[in-house]
């Protein structure tokens, strides 16, 4: 599928702005990813999975890709009551270009560290980001599995 489209001016970056805010965000690309690869979730099914994510913000999120039209949100009538989130079809085109995103960062995460200890050892280490660690419950576990 071709979703390549002619975008020459700055008010096309201005009209694309919320969208790329929005599936930008770590949170929402490992979201994205989990239901993509794994299916309905519930709430704490996402949390345990991801990780590292606060309840907050893991509400946040899903919120956001609910309101953006990415993602479901089904309670089923029980006792406590079940909820649900699930990627709509919208959410699941998403996912060739989030895969393509996490196979690349894999791909090229020791280049970028390279670089960044090269960069580091020209102009000091007050700006250097902590090193990206996978472990089974970091963000990029999730991107990675």
């Amino acid at each position: 599928m071709d979703v390549t489209v002619k975008h020459d001016g700055p008010e096309d970056c201005a009209a694309v702005k919320p969208v790329l805010a929005r599936i930008g965000d770590k949170w929402v690309v490992l979201i994205v990813r989990l239901l993509g690869r794994k299916g309905p979730r519930r709430f704490n099914e996402l949390r345990r999975e991801i990780g590292t994510i606060s309840q907050r913000m893991l509400t946040l999120s899903l919120r956001g890709l609910e309101r953006d039209g990415l993602v479901t949100r089904t309670v089923y009538p029980t006792i406590p009551p079940r909820v649900e989130y699930e990627l709509t079809a919208l959410g699941r085109s998403l996912m060739v270009p989030i895969e393509a995103l996490g196979n690349w960062a894999f791909a090229h995460r020791e280049e970028m560290d390279a670089a960044r200890a090269r960069f580091d050892r020209l102009h000091g280490k007050a700006e250097r980001p902590a090193p990206l660690e996978v472990s089974a419950h970091s963000p990029a576990a999730a991107l990675k599995g």
